[in-house]
This record gives C-alpha cells, structure tokens and sequence, in this order.
C-alpha cells in the first residue's frame, strides 16, 4: 500500500507571500568585447604593410579593449588579461601602421 500524501515524502516549503523562492542564475560574464578587441589587435600588429586596414584595426582594438576593461571593474566580465592585452597590441598596431606610413612618404620625397 503506498504511503498517504504526505507521508514518506519530502514536502516543498511553500512560497507565500514573503517567500521570495529560488533567485535564479546569474548571467554569464559577457567577455566579447575582450576577445573581439584582442583578435582585432593581433591583426592590426601583423598586418601592418596594409597601414590603413591596420590604423583602423588598432583604433577598434584600443576601444574594444577599454570597454571591456571597464566591464571587468564593474563585473560584467572575467577577461582582464584579454582586454589589456587588446589595448596593447591594438597601440602597438597604430604605432607600426603610422610608422609604415612615415617610412612610404620619406621614401617618396
């Protein structure tokens, strides 16, 4: 004979009025920006020869990566590593891109 309601089960507490229940998941870190401005600095240092592709690729990287450092403070997001290092190789590619650029005007005069 099963047992009655009840009995031998574990009961749920019930939620009223000043219950507020299970809080829910937290959202997930949002780590885009970081690694978006990281990939795009990578290939603003490498592909500097093409200065304006790289200018503009370093310009997006700078900017990715300091939106996402300002996400880490505020917790949004878990990639500070990621997001420095898209400010630094986003610097290093405008710097490069501009030197590319210095180096074909002298080499025209």
């Amino acid at each position: 004979m099963p047992p009655a309601p009840g009995q031998g089960y574990p009961v749920p507490p019930a939620a009223g009025p000043g219950s507020y229940g299970w809080p829910g998941m937290q959202p997930p870190p949002s780590n885009g920006l970081g690694t978006a401005g990281l990939v795009l600095g990578i290939l603003s240092a490498i592909g500097f020869c093409m200065w304006p592709v790289a200018f503009v690729l370093g310009v997006l990287a700078v900017i990715f990566g300091g939106i996402g450092r300002g996400r880490v403070r505020r917790g949004e997001a878990t990639n500070p590593g990621q997001a420095l290092a898209a400010i630094i190789c986003g610097s290093a590619g405008i710097v490069l891109a501009l030197a590319m650029l210095a180096l074909l005007i002298s080499a025209t005069i």
